[in-house]
């Protein structure tokens, strides 16, 4: 069997390097961060419109510092009542309680949908990119200790439960970033020529 193919994830956010990789299991890659590749200094301003201009932002400077596969994701939860807000602003948001408060006074459902785009950029600084969408709603308060940022008050569609809530095993298949992982995977086999 050959050797895991080093990849390297964009992101200084310990929840999601987590999640990645579970979600990445049982492909032969080496999941590595900025930290095991000598670039904890570098910050990127996610200055993109969009969550995909954000995502290729990140992958496209850690790739070329690094000179390794690179994947970067954006995530944004987007809240009908909100006009879509916090969207691509969601990480600068304020958090769920913030949230929580903006839709004090809207009734219920509260139609939300959370997004999650990965940009894959190869060494030759090529880009590729994966969408991963979640339909849901948002409770009236924090439910469940599980996961992190805004799972304790987003109720995917067809669950009764919170991400939160949830836990693990039924949260990564369903959820955005899942979905858009499911979507990678095959674009890291061909791209990488793995698997």
């Amino acid at each position: 069997m050959a050797a895991p193919i080093s990849l390297l994830l964009a992101t200084r956010n310990r929840g999601k390097l987590g999640e990645l990789q579970q979600l990445l299991d049982g492909l032969p890659v080496r999941l590595l961060t900025a930290d095991d590749v000598g670039l904890s200094h570098l910050d990127v301003a996610e200055t993109g419109d969009t969550l995909l201009e954000n995502a290729s932002l990140k992958a496209a400077a850690y790739g070329a510092a690094s000179g390794l596969p690179t994947i970067a994701d954006d995530t944004g939860l987007f809240v009908d009542a909100l006009n879509g807000r916090p969207g691509v602003r969601t990480a600068r948001f304020g958090g769920p309680l913030k949230l929580l408060d903006a839709l004090r006074d809207i009734p219920a459902p509260r139609r939300a949908h959370f997004a999650c785009v990965i940009a894959l950029r190869l060494p030759d600084g090529s880009q590729q990119h994966v969408t991963g969408t979640c339909p849901g709603q948002i409770m009236f308060d924090m439910r469940g200790a599980g996961g992190f940022g805004y799972d304790p008050v987003f109720q995917p569609d067809g669950y009764d439960q919170t991400f939160a809530e949830l836990g693990e095993a039924i949260k990564n298949p369903i959820s955005h970033r899942g979905l858009a992982v499911a979507a990678l995977a095959p674009l890291l086999k061909s791209a990488l020529g793995i698997g």
